[in-house]
Parts: structure tokens; C-alpha cells; sequence
């Protein structure tokens, strides 16, 4: 006897097919900036051709009355990040400017934008065109808060299975209390996410006029769409670097604003900012910050190869542990020319990532606080074995099947990590590459965990075009699964998924 599919498919495909047709929106902006520029509109018009028709078609699959339950919204989820990622490359392809022009490279460079990643495979900067340019800032805006919660915010249709996706997207299930309908909440966020946005074109800007011309309207939007998205990509090959330390010193509120919970953001916009300064992961994360920085500058200022200054100590370290902590990957300096123990305090970093309900990546620092202290609790209940202590993070206890979760979630990581250094380091030499054991472990983690650049030639003023075609695609397919959070896309794998 055949088993029965139990996944309502079609609902996820109906979803997926809205989406699609949605990103015309999107796609308009570069278009305009083509046509302002004087620069060819075809590789937009493309994207906006094959999304309407890719939407139409699963629109016709897909099925209006279903609802969303927890499984179709895995499976939304993991269909709209990559199908989406796929109609992100066509405008590089079709442009056919410099590496982006190979389908690989395109997608990786889709991926990593939509994924807010920050990994780049660009070579030379300067023979891409100002629009296309404008549409990796782009796709990485749409990826910083979260395509899902934007489509939750817009279709009325998702009705109760906008739930299931907010909680997918955000792993947090206190965003749906900020208004009793969840296309509300999500238009709440959404407001945030495009204030902040605004605000930091209008700081940018206006320091681009006192300090450093460089910094003119289309590189304050273009930085602005990924600061607050903690995304990382940059028109400029020098990245921030490239501008005023004033500007340097600017992009770091916005990046930390960016790895905070949304949902605390606007409490503290409305009145209650003490559920912000009170919360344990807020100082957690802001304590894990200002230690590596710490540590960062005081190996900077004493390291003779090295000559910052004071300020340019401090710029640096706080600048480039804030953009690898919160997964953001801007940098201001080539970090690679620091001695080994401050990139290996970089490295440190990329695990710990902003937290849960914001723009950032990595594993969280949610999770690493429920760790250490779930940890703590078996030391002290080792000793006394009668004791009951239930973990609590700001007074509240965690729930034990949570925990559970987050141990399961933290050992898939470590597993895949590894995985991927693996894949990494044999299929650089069989293609006659030589790349270190740390430049490999780097470029795992900051592909995985999205993070952005990593060490040696796909250093912050490097690129991952260094790698071979096959290890790049490796990487598009962690980079999805990394932003999608490991779960959503191996439970698809299993059979109980689909049947039971």
C-alpha cells in the first residue's frame, strides 16, 4: 500500500507562486536606476518576465484554499528562499559583466546577497554597471528582515499560515504579540525595518556631504539597504573602508540596531524600553561584542606591524568585530594582515551572531546563553542531584524540549561545519588551490553561517571566485540551509514529513 502524502503541497507552491509574482516590485528600483544611469534595463526586464511567468505557473499548481500548517510552511520556506535566489541571478546573467555572467557564479552571488551572507565572487568592480550593482544591495534588503515576513505583511491571503511563517522566519514566537492580527504585526516590523532603513540614508548622506563626497545619494541608499539588514555587501571594492572613519564610525549603530530583536525594538519605541535594556540576550550579545573588540584592540595596539593610531585602533576592532559578530561582513580594514590571535578572535566571533527576531545570522546568541546556562545547571545539579533548577533567561524558564532543540541545532551545525571544511579543503586540491586549514574553516563558517568574508584570498578585499566552480556550488545550497535555519530544509528529507 502506498503511503499518503499529508502535506497540503500545493498551499506551500500557491505561496511560493505570490512570491514570484510579488518580486516585480523589487526588481523595479534597479530598473530605475538603469534608465537614470543610461544603462541597459534588459537584465530587469528579464527577471521581471521570468518571475511573472514563474508566478503564474505555480500559481495555477498551487491551491488558494489550503491552509498553511507547520509543515506546508516548512516547505514554503524552503521553496520561496531558493526559488526567489534563482530569479536574483538572472539580471547578473543577463548583464554577462565579469564573473557574475557564469549561471554558478550568479546564483552564488543571488544566494549570498538574498541570504544576507555577504560572500562575493566579484573580481573586478568596476565592470559591472551601476544598476546591477544596486540590485545586490537590493536582494539583500528583501533578505534582511526576512522575504516571509514582507509576504505576510502584503498577502492578505496567508490568513492563519502567517503565523506558521513568522515564527519560521523569525524562530521566535513573541513577534506574534505585538497585534492580534499577524498581517499587522508583520506590517509593525516592516514599518521599523523601512524607518531605520530611511535613517540611515539620511545619516549617510548627510555625513557624505560634511566629510567625504564619495559618500553621495547611491552609495548611502546602497549602504543603507545592507547596514540595517546586516547583509554586508558593498558597490565599493574597499567596502566602508572606503569612506571617512566619520562613516566608519556611523555604519556600527546601525549594524548593532540591525542584530536586535525587532520585536523589543518597537517596544522600546513605544514607551517601554526597559523590555530592551532588561533582556539577558541584549547583554549577552552587546557583552560578547565589547570583549572581542577589547581583546581585538589591545593585540592591534600592541602589535608593532600595526599603525592605527589610537582612534584607528579602536575604529577597527570595534568596527570589524561589531560587521563579523552580527553577521553584517563590511569591513574597514583588510583584516587579513592582522597577527593570527586577533583573526582567530574574528573567527571566534563568527559563531555567536545578533539575536533571535532580528536581521542577523550565525547561531545566535540566544542559543549560546541557553547552553552555557543549561550547562551550568548540569554542573551545579551533579553535585546536588536532588536540586531542581530550570533554566530561565529574563526571569522566564526555558522549557526543556527547547533546549533539547537548541542542543540538536547546535550539534547539526558543528557537524555540517565540518562537513563543508572537509568538502572545502579536498576539492581545493584536487583542483591544484592551496588554501590553509584556517582559510578553510573560515570560508566554511562564513558561507554557513552567513556571515561574509572570511580569511586569506576570500579576505574582506578578496573573493570566493578563488574556489573552484563545484565547491561554490556546495556553498549556494549551505548558505540556503544556513539561512533557513538547518531544520526547514533536512526535515523535507525525511519520510515522516511526507507521510505520517
Amino acid at each position: 500500500m502506498r503511503p499518503t502524502v499529508r502535506v497540503g503541497w500545493r498551499a506551500s507552491v500557491g505561496l511560493s507562486g505570490d512570491i514570484l509574482a510579488a518580486l516585480p516590485v523589487p526588481l523595479a528600483f534597479p530598473l530605475l536606476v538603469a534608465l537614470y544611469y543610461g544603462e541597459s534595463p534588459l537584465p530587469f526586464v528579464a527577471a521581471i518576465a521570468v518571475s511573472v511567468a514563474l508566478g503564474a505557473g505555480f500559481r495555477r499548481l498551487g491551491d488558494p484554499n489550503s491552509n498553511l500548517g507547520p509543515r506546508e510552511a516548512f516547505l514554503a520556506v524552503a521553496l520561496i528562499w531558493f526559488l526567489v535566489a534563482v530569479v536574483g541571478a538572472i539580471p547578473f546573467v543577463v548583464a554577462g559583466d565579469g564573473t557574475t555572467a557564469h549561471p554558478v557564479n550568479a546564483l552564488f552571488e543571488s544566494m549570498s546577497g538574498l541570504t544576507t551572507t555577504g560572500a562575493t565572487v566579484l573580481v573586478d568592480f568596476s565592470v559591472h554597471s551601476r544598476s546591477v550593482m544596486m540590485w545586490r544591495q537590493v536582494i539583500q534588503w528583501l533578505g534582511g528582515l526576512g522575504i516571509l515576513i514582507l509576504a505576510t505583511a502584503v498577502l492578505s491571503e496567508v490568513g492563519v499560515g502567517g503565523a506558521q511563517l513568522m515564527e519560521s522566519e523569525t524562530q521566535t514566537q513573541d513577534i506574534n504579540k505585538l497585534a492580534p492580527k499577524i498581517s499587522r504585526t508583520a506590517q509593525l516590523i516592516w514599518g521599523i525595518y523601512f524607518g531605520l532603513t530611511g535613517l540611515a540614508v539620511v545619516v549617510y548622506f548627510l555625513l557624505g556631504l560634511a566629510v567625504d563626497p564619495r559618500m553621495d545619494l547611491y552609495n548611502a541608499v546602497a549602504h543603507a539597504f545592507t547596514s540595517v539588514a546586516t547583509a554586508g555587501f558593498s558597490p565599493e571594492p574597499l567596502s566602508v573602508g572606503a569612506f571617512h572613519p566619520a562613516i566608519q564610525w556611523a555604519v556600527v549603530p546601525f549594524m548593532v540596531i540591525g542584530s536586535t530583536s525587532f520585536v523589543l525594538i518597537y517596544f522600546a519605541i513605544n514607551g517601554e524600553p526597559m523590555r530592551l535594556l532588561k533582556n539577558e540576550e541584549f547583554h549577552f550579545y552587546l557583552g560578547a561584542m565589547a570583549l572581542f573588540a577589547s581583546i581585538v584592540a589591545l593585540g592591534l595596539f600592541f602589535d608593532p606591524g600595526i599603525g592605527y593610531g589610537v582612534e584607528g585602533t579602536l575604529r577597527h576592532a570595534v568596527f570589524n568585530v561589531v560587521s563579523i559578530v552580527t553577521t553584517t561582513g563590511y569591513a574597514s580594514t583588510d583584516y587579513v594582515t592582522w597577527a593570527p590571535a586577533a583573526k582567530h578572535i574574528l573567527f571566534m566571533g563568527m559563531f555567536v551572531g545578533g539575536m533571535v527576531g532580528s536581521t542577523t545570522c550565525s547561531i545566535k546568541s540566544l542559543r549560546w546563553l541557553v547552553a552555557l546556562k543549561s550547562f551550568r545547571r548540569n554542573l551545579y545539579t551533579a553535585i546536588h542531584p536532588e536540586a531542581v533548577r530550570p533554566v530561565r533567561i529574563s526571569e522566564k524558564p526555558i522549557d526543556e524540549g527547547a533546549i533539547r532543540d537548541i542542543y540538536a541545532y547546535l550539534l547539526l551545525s558543528i557537524v555540517i561545519f565540518f562537513l563543508l571544511t572537509v568538502v572545502i579543503v579536498v576539492d581545493a586540491e584536487r583542483s591544484g588551490l592551496r588554501v590553509t586549514e584556517f582559510e578553510a574553516l573560515g570560508a566554511a563558517a562564513t558561507t554557513f553561517l552567513n556571515i561574509g568574508p572570511a580569511f586569506g584570498a576570500a579576505g574582506p578585499y578578496g573573493t570566493f571566485a578563488t574556489f573552484p566552480m563545484s565547491t561554490r556550488a556546495v556553498m549556494v545550497v549551505l548558505m540556503w540551509i544556513g539561512r533557513i535555519e538547518i531544520i526547514p530544509v533536512l526535515v523535507l528529507f525525511t519520510k515522516a514529513f511526507w507521510t505520517s
